[in-house]
């Protein structure tokens, strides 16, 4: 894998020197309906959750974050009313590739209605496999050719799930319940999409 890539470097390196305050702002700023707890996050970083945790209550602090207790366990997300969020959550999308996928992808393969992410990126997980779910009428063949191109600029596979208007609403039972995040709709004036929540 290419040191230079996307996937090892990120526009917060150099604005951030806690590489754990980076992590944790990616995994909740992509997606800021997405809350997730310290022990979870412990997990998934590698870290103890004692310093996942002292680094949560600093940005809680700062008024990046909300928490809210669920029971015995604390649920932390992004605050999308902190001054600085739209800033943050534009930052993220573009360290994950999305700003790429939504130009090199989405802007030019026909009629599209909509375009969701599922699984670990609608999570805000950087696993290195996006799960990206296409509907409307779109050329397959344009959209291999396209997703090749944009694998290698992102450094990431994109593994891409083409649907009509039709096909989706007989199968969206099937993603409601997964984790799902809509990166681009042709009306947005919808809140809802087939079951997604927009």
């Amino acid at each position: 894998m290419n040191k230079n890539s996307p996937k090892n470097q990120s526009i917060f390196d150099g604005l951030i020197t806690s590489k754990t305050k980076i992590r944790i702002l990616m995994r909740l700023f992509l997606n800021p309906r997405e809350r997730s707890y310290i022990r979870e996050m412990a997990g998934e970083f590698n870290l103890s959750p004692s310093i996942v945790k002292e680094e949560l209550h600093q940005l809680e602090r700062a008024g990046l974050l909300a928490s809210e207790r669920a029971g015995r366990q604390v649920l932390y997300q992004a605050n999308p009313h902190h001054a600085l969020f739209p800033e943050l959550h534009s930052m993220v999308r573009k360290a994950m590739g999305m700003d790429r996928i939504v130009d090199s992808i989405l802007a030019r393969i026909g009629d599209l209605e909509f375009a969701l992410l599922l699984d670990d990126y609608a999570e805000g997980k950087d696993s290195g496999l996006i799960d990206l779910v296409l509907v409307g009428e779109i050329d397959r063949r344009n959209v291999d050719d396209l997703v090749r191109k944009t694998e290698k600029y992102i450094d990431r596979r994109i593994r891409v799930l083409i649907m009509g208007s039709r096909e989706f609403r007989e199968t969206q039972a099937m993603l409601k319940d997964r984790p799902n995040l809509v990166i681009w709709q042709k009306d947005p004036e919808k809140r809802t999409l087939g079951g997604v929540t927009v």
